[in-house]
C-alpha cells in the first residue's frame, strides 16, 4: 500500500512538475538542499532542461529533477521559463539551416515538377497531333465508306436494271419464237391452200374442158 501510495504521489508531482531552463550562466550547482551550505550534487550547464518539483520563495531556491531523475535544489533566479537566448538561437539557427534545405529541396522538386509539367504538355501536345491525325484518317474512311455504299447501290441497281433487261430480252425472244412459227404455220397453210388450190384446178379444169368439147360435138 505503502509503495502503491509513493507511486501516486510520484504521477502526480511528476503531472505538476513545471519545465524551466538553466539561465546563460555557464554552470549551476544541483545542491542536495535550500542552501548554500548543502552538499553540491551536480552541475548543470546553460540551457538544460529541468522539472520544477517546488519552490522555496524565502530561500530563493526551487527544487528540481533532471532528464536523468536526479533531484536537487538550485537558485530560482538561475531559472527561466523559456530557453536561454544561446539556446533559442541555436534552435532557430538549426531551424533556419533545416528551412534552407527545405527550400533548397523544394527548389528541386519544383524544378522536377516543372519539367514533369513541361513533359505532359508536350506529350499533350502529341495526342493532340496524333488525335488530328486520327480525326482526318476516320473522316477519309467515312467519306471512302460513303462512296462505297454509293457505288454497292448504283452496281445493285444496275444488277437489277440489267436482271430486268435480261427478262424483257428473254420475253421478246420468246415472242419472237412464237411469232416466227405462227409466221411458218401462216405460209405452210398458204402453201397448202395454193396447193390445193392447184389439185382442185388440175382436177376441175379438164372436166370444164370436156363437157364443153361435148357441147360443140352435139352441134
Amino acid at each position: 500500500m505503502i509503495c502503491f501510495l509513493g507511486c501516486g504521489l510520484l504521477a502526480v508531482v511528476k503531472t505538476l512538475a513545471a519545465p524551466a531552463w538553466v539561465s546563460d550562466h555557464f554552470e549551476i550547482m544541483l545542491r542536495s538542499g535550500p542552501s548554500s551550505s548543502n552538499a553540491i550534487q551536480l552541475m548543470v550547464t546553460s540551457g538544460t532542461q529541468l522539472d520544477v518539483l517546488e519552490r522555496d520563495e524565502e530561500a530563493g531556491y526551487s527544487r528540481v529533477r533532471t532528464a536523468g531523475g536526479t533531484e536537487g535544489w538550485v537558485l530560482s533566479r538561475y531559472l527561466m521559463s523559456e530557453p536561454p537566448a544561446r539556446e533559442q538561437l541555436e534552435t532557430l539557427t538549426s531551424q533556419l539551416t533545416s528551412a534552407n534545405a527545405q527550400g533548397t529541396s523544394m527548389g528541386s522538386q519544383l524544378k522536377a515538377i516543372k519539367g514533369e509539367y513541361d513533359s505532359a504538355n508536350r506529350q499533350i501536345r502529341t495526342l493532340e497531333t496524333e488525335r488530328d491525325r486520327l480525326e482526318s484518317e476516320l473522316a477519309e474512311i467515312r467519306r471512302t465508306a460513303a462512296n462505297v455504299l454509293s457505288i454497292d447501290s448504283q452496281n445493285k441497281e444496275l444488277q437489277q436494271q440489267l436482271t430486268d433487261a435480261e427478262i424483257k430480252a428473254s420475253i421478246l425472244e420468246q415472242e419472237n419464237q412464237e411469232l416466227s412459227s405462227q409466221q411458218t404455220r401462216y405460209w405452210f397453210l398458204s402453201g397448202a391452200l395454193v396447193l390445193l388450190v392447184g389439185i382442185i384446178s388440175g382436177l376441175w379444169l379438164p372436166r370444164i374442158r370436156w363437157q364443153r368439147q361435148s357441147r360443140y360435138d352435139s352441134f
